[in-house]
C-alpha cells in the first residue's frame, strides 16, 4: 500500500486504531516512514508488535523504534507508574490519570528530527480532540503552536505536522479506516493488558463504542463485553 508519491512523510505509529488510520493515509499519499516510541507504558511490548505488523501490512519498510526513558522516570501517569491503577472508564470527568504529561511533545520531537534527516515534508500524528479522553496535547491549538516551533527551529522550515483525524469522532475514524483497508485486526488500544483487551479502560470503551456505532465488529479479542454507556 506504499504511496506512489516521491515526497516523504514520517508517521508516528503507536499501534493503536487512530495511528493505524493515520499510517494508512500517509502510506497512500507519500513514501512513508514510521516511528514507534516505547515510553515505559504497561503494554509496550504488545504495542511494538502491533507497530511492526501494521508496517508489514501497509508496506512501510523504513522504520524507527525509539525508547524514551524520560517519561517513565518522570511518572505521574497510570500508564507509566505501576503504583497508579488504571481506572475503569470515566469519560467526560476531566483529564484522567492515564494522561502522560506532555507526552506528544516528546514524540513529535523525535519524529521531526527524523523527518529532517529523511528530508520528509510531513509528520503525521493521529491526535483526536472531540472523542478523546480529554488529553490537552490532543487539542488543535497545541499543533498550531508546535508547527510554529518546527518552522522556527528546523533547518529549512518546510516540515509540517499534520493531524488529519483531529476533528473526527471515533466512529468516523473507523469508517475512514474501513475505506482505506486499514488493518484494524493488527492494532492494540488497551491500556492494561497484552493478551485480551480489558474492555473497561477509557481506550477500550471508546474503541468498542466506535465500532458498534459504525455497525461493524471490532476484530480484536476482549475480556469484557461492549460498553454502551
Amino acid at each position: 500500500m506504499a504511496g506512489a508519491s516521491t515526497s516523504r512523510a514520517v508517521v508516528l505509529l503507536s499501534g493503536g486504531m487512530d495511528s493505524c488510520v493515520c499510517a494508512a493515509l500517509a502510506a497512500r499519499d507519500f513514501q512513508a516512514a514510521a516511528v514507534h516510541i516505547s515510553y515505559g507504558q504497561r503494554t509496550a511490548e504488545r504495542e511494538r508488535q502491533a507497530f511492526l505488523a501494521i508496517c508489514d501490512r501497509l508496506g512501510i519498510h523504513q522504520r524507527l523504534v525509539v525508547r524514551n526513558e524520560a517519561l517513565p522516570a518522570i511518572g505521574g501517569s497510570a500508564l507509566t507508574d505501576e503504583r497508579i491503577p488504571v481506572p475503569e472508564s470515566d469519560l467526560g470527568h476531566g483529564i484522567p490519570v492515564t494522561y502522560v504529561p506532555f507526552r506528544n511533545a516528546h514524540f513529535l520531537s523525535v519524529a521531526v528530527s527524523w523527518a529532517e534527516v529523511l528530508n520528509a515534508e510531513k509528520v503525521y500524528i493521529g491526535a483526536v480532540e472531540q472523542d478523546s479522553s480529554g488529553y490537552p496535547d490532543c487539542r488543535p491549538e497545541y499543533y498550531r503552536a508546535f508547527n510554529e516551533v518546527v518552522r522556527a527551529g528546523t533547518r529549512d522550515s518546510r516540515i509540517r505536522i499534520v493531524t488529519p483525524l483531529i476533528g473526527m469522532r471515533k466512529t468516523q475514524i473507523v469508517t475512514l479506516g474501513l475505506e482505506l483497508d486499514a488493518p484494524f485486526d493488527l492494532t492494540w488500544s488497551c491500556y492494561t493488558r497484552e493478551d485480551r483487551a480489558c474492555g473497561v479502560c477509557d481506550s477500550c470503551v471508546l474503541r468498542q463504542r466506535a465500532f458498534q456505532e459504525a455497525g461493524v465488529t471490532d476484530p480484536i479479542p476482549y475480556l469484557e463485553p461492549v460498553q454502551n454507556g
